[in-house]
């Protein structure tokens, strides 16, 4: 029976079991601090996983994406673009750096980045004589980008990929892993992810070389010296042995999380893809999205209630949903930046965070819970 006072939150920790025996593992070694078997062991874990040469643990997936900038050699002269419609952890690195964010829309068919919206921004970068350093591609909720089209793009301005795979990791596009198709990938393990280490992230890439002086810059960039000799500027984002412990656990689980998030979506896709005004985020044809959260629109026009309808019942039920992501462009913080709409008059990520609703996708939400959020949405639905 549910407790109908129990909070159901949009996304949980789901812990397997395995964790403690590698958080044990650490603690026999004593080896506590950044570095060890569980940092070495997830590393090697994570690159087998997704079939590319290596990957290198950090605190977050933020500071994997500033490290990937740093080795792209990202400063106060260059220009990054980035997803409009994203977190702001994707694009707050490039602030870091001292670097200008252009913002690029995003299409209907992924929710993710536009290539029509790309490929205007680089032809006019490039005959401004002011081509990106880089692109940051996200891959939302869960979803791949259409990469084969943004990675050619790219490639064809000579402009290097990063790809924010901080939501999707455990994707497939074309049968290749999310993450794999840019110079660098990013994943997240905070605790809202599909898996989670309590926090950390990784940089996964086929270069190996650049990995290393990663996991240099990562720890505080210290010189090959006796004593301590630093000669350029480093950050302490090497991930610890008792963290990497409790991800080797969850890694072990990703496929199970992706299926039991794919399972949720299904249910609610049941309940209300029939639903006039109601359409979910579209799964791209030969991708496969681990459904991290399940996201959809409503056109109040149409279903006769809004977004914020919903998130204020549950609310009221002690169950958070949540709009989806306020566009860069629309944050005070990115104010004045230079963005790219998909088309003249056509904002297609404004669309998407006014219309667009996250319900609870967890991977340890019984059925019965979410047969009470389906219930509710029904309620409001049918007012």
């Amino acid at each position: 029976m549910t407790d109908k006072n129990k909070r159901i939150f949009l996304s949980s920790p789901h812990m397997s079991g395995n964790e403690q025996k590698y958080i044990q593992e650490a603690f026999d070694l004593n080896w506590i601090a950044p570095l060890g078997n569980n940092v070495d062991g997830l590393e090697k874990e994570l690159a087998d996983y997704n079939a590319i040469n290596g990957a290198a643990v950090v605190t977050s997936g933020t500071a994997a994406i500033h490290l990937a900038l740093r080795l792209l050699e990202v400063s106060a002269e260059d220009t990054v673009f980035c997803s409009s419609l994203t977190f702001v952890a994707s694009a707050n690195p490039i602030l870091y750096q001292g670097a200008t964010p252009v913002l690029i829309d995003s299409e209907m068919d992924t929710w993710n980045m536009s290539p029509v919206a790309l490929e205007r921004g680089l032809a006019e970068a490039q005959a401004d004589g002011s081509l990106p350093k880089t692109v940051i591609i996200v891959n939302l909720y869960g979803q791949s980008a259409k990469m084969d089209e943004l990675v050619a793009i790219c490639d064809s301005y000579g402009v290097p990929v990063i790809e924010d795979a901080a939501e999707s990791l455990g994707s497939t596009y074309k049968g290749q892993k999310s993450g794999t198709f840019g110079k660098f990938g990013i994943f997240s393990f905070n605790g809202n992810k599909i898996i989670t280490s309590s926090g950390g992230g990784a940089l996964i890439s086929d270069d190996e070389e650049a990995l290393a002086k990663s996991r240099f810059l990562a720890t505080q960039a210290r010189d090959q010296a006796v004593h301590y000799q630093h000669s350029e500027i480093g950050y302490n984002y090497r991930m610890s042995n008792i963290v990497a412990g409790i991800g080797r656990g969850q890694l072990e689980v990703l496929d199970e999380r992706v299926g039991q998030r794919k399972a949720v979506f299904e249910r609610y896709y049941q309940a209300f893809a029939y639903v006039p005004g109601i359409k979910f985020q579209p799964e791209l044809a030969d991708t496969m999205s681990n459904r991290w959260l399940t996201a959809l629109t409503i056109d109040p026009e149409v279903a006769g209630v809004s977004n914020h309808d919903i998130i204020d019942r549950l609310a009221e039920e002690n169950i958070e949903a949540r709009p989806v992501w306020k566009p860069m462009h629309l944050q005070p913080l990115f104010d004045g930046v230079k963005y790219y709409a998909h088309e003249e008059g056509n904002s297609v990520s404004d669309y998407l965070f006014e219309y667009g609703l996250c319900l609870p996708s967890g991977s340890n939400m019984s059925v019965e819970e979410q047969e009470r959020v389906i219930g509710i949405i029904n309620e409001v639905l049918n007012k």
